[in-house]
């Protein structure tokens, strides 16, 4: 199997363990997917990832979050940068993602981070995906 977008990948992986209502979901480990991993706890939309060196290209196991009543505090991922429709924005470009509730991570030259916080910054980057 080629996988030609794996970022897109992961947040499939992580939206189909949701609607399984699985604790724990794994991945790939890249060093990209480990940055939206760390935003994503950052943000308190999942509870935690681990990485594995084990099988070679090595593996993040996500901690999926849900509240007390067993909803998923993830409601949507989208992917918006694609490797056919790369899309970058400025830092006064920067939107908010339903009206504040979510979050945008971006990868920009000081890394990869909330759009908010790229506005704090000051520095632009690729949208790589929304999440709410």
């Amino acid at each position: 199997m080629s996988m030609n977008d794996p970022i897109a990948d992961l947040l499939t992986r992580v939206r189909n363990a949701i609607q399984a209502k699985h604790a724990t979901v794994d991945v790939p480990a890249s060093r990209l997917k480990v940055e939206i991993c760390r935003v994503l706890r950052e943000q308190g939309f999942i509870q935690n990832y681990e990485v594995s060196e084990e099988p070679k290209p090595g593996l993040i196991r996500v901690t999926l979050k849900y509240l007390t009543d067993g909803a998923p505090v993830v409601h949507g991922l989208r992917r918006v940068s694609k490797p056919s429709l790369r899309v970058y924005k400025g830092c006064g470009e920067i939107r908010q993602v339903r009206s504040g509730l979510g979050v945008s991570i971006l990868s920009t030259p000081k890394g990869v981070m909330t759009g908010k916080h790229a506005r704090l910054e000051k520095v632009g980057g690729e949208v790589l995906c929304e999440v709410w």
